[in-house]
């Protein structure tokens, strides 16, 4: 199951008098991460590097920022990814000490970065919801709302026609056993649309 955190929680480490200003975060999708990454640079105008990663489904990247190639953002991906994060940006912020790392060194030092970082957050499951509809005939109308309470599901709109329309919102691991048993409670009379699946 992925999952995603709750807040941003930062970090600190000090590696050969270089400062590596660490941070991990929810966002939305790689607009959202650039602008983040632009109010970094903006208040670390002084900086050497502002390098990032980003676990967001076909939106994913990692950006070394002028350090060699595959030490920075890569590490902190797969970081993120070993986790099972989705919809999570980590940032690091690096000021040079006068001492070189390396490219073993920088790989470790955004790798540990981002870890330290992580170690204090709360992780929440990412739940996958699907959006059913249905149509019932009146008399049944009672039922599946009740169905529908004592299956832990979210029923949305209701609609009233030669039929009732039913819209209806729960975890996407509950919802082949939702229908089967609606279907069986409700004797061959509930009629399904074509479902989508959406994500919370």
């Amino acid at each position: 199951m992925p999952f995603s955190i709750a807040a941003p929680v930062h970090s600190e480490l000090l590696i050969k008098k270089s400062r590596f200003i660490a941070c991990v975060q929810p966002v939305a999708d790689r607009a959202a991460a650039q602008k983040i990454v632009a109010a970094l640079w903006a208040e670390h105008p002084g900086a050497s590097h502002v390098c990032w990663a980003l676990m967001a489904g076909g939106q994913s990247a990692a950006v070394d920022d002028g350090e060699p190639s595959g030490t920075a953002g890569r590490p902190m991906l797969d970081v993120l990814r070993h986790q099972d994060l989705e919809g999570v940006l980590a940032t690091t912020v690096r000021y040079y000490g006068g001492i070189m790392l390396g490219a073993g060194g920088l790989v470790r030092a955004y790798t540990d970065s981002v870890a330290q970082a992580l170690r204090g957050a709360q992780k929440t499951p990412i739940i996958r919801v699907r959006t059913l509809r249905c149509v019932a005939p009146y008399a049944l109308e009672g039922m599946v709302r009740r169905a529908i309470e004592a299956g832990g599901a979210q029923l949305g709109e209701v609609r009233h026609g030669a039929l009732v329309e039913f819209l209806i919102s729960l975890p996407e691991a509950q919802a082949e056993g939702f229908v089967a048993a609606l279907g069986e409670s409700g004797q061959g009379k509930i009629g399904w649309f074509k479902d989508d699946a959406s994500e919370l």
